[in-house]
């Protein structure tokens, strides 16, 4: 009986690693997109510039598991900020600067497109508001406003 168990569960496995979407989340903006998994990564990147954004981080599991043994779908974290962000919030919250850089999570679906997602920089910096008030508050819609356009950008591609 127990071999039967490890059977159906490693028959099982690939299917639960290969679910596709992000469900929807308060506070989070999901696209599915009909571009494939590179192409997405490579637009976000473009669009980031073309808005007056950094890409300052990325990171993603799918390159070492490759290197492990292991194929995952694709998977990437993409960091992006800009310095004069930084300059405008330090003096309102110096503890808000540990949410830079905002993020956005590009995700390979199983039918060979992908999925761009990211927690909005409302959401983010909600924790802080304490502290920064209307005028942190006030940034953080502006990062909504450069998210967003980042974004359309990114899908329109």
């Amino acid at each position: 009986m127990r071999r039967i168990s490890l059977v159906i569960a490693f028959v099982f496995v690939p299917l639960v690693s290969l679910a596709d979407g992000i469900p929807p989340r308060e506070g989070w903006r999901v696209i599915d997109t009909d571009l494939a998994y590179p192409a997405l990564i490579d637009a976000v990147k473009a669009a980031t510039e073309a808005n007056m954004m950094r890409v300052v981080t990325e990171a993603g599991p799918t390159e070492a598991a490759a290197k492990l043994g292991t194929i995952i779908p694709g998977n990437r974290v993409i960091g992006v900020f800009n310095p004069t962000f930084a300059i405008r919030i330090l003096p309102l919250s110096t503890a808000a600067m540990i949410e830079a850089p905002i993020r956005f999570y590009v995700t390979e679906d199983t039918d060979g497109t992908a999925t761009l997602a990211w927690k909005t920089p409302s959401l983010v910096f909600t924790p802080y508001l304490d502290e920064g008030g209307a005028e942190l508050a006030a940034i953080a819609v502006e990062l909504d406003a450069k998210f967003e356009a980042i974004a359309a950008a990114a899908v329109a591609e």
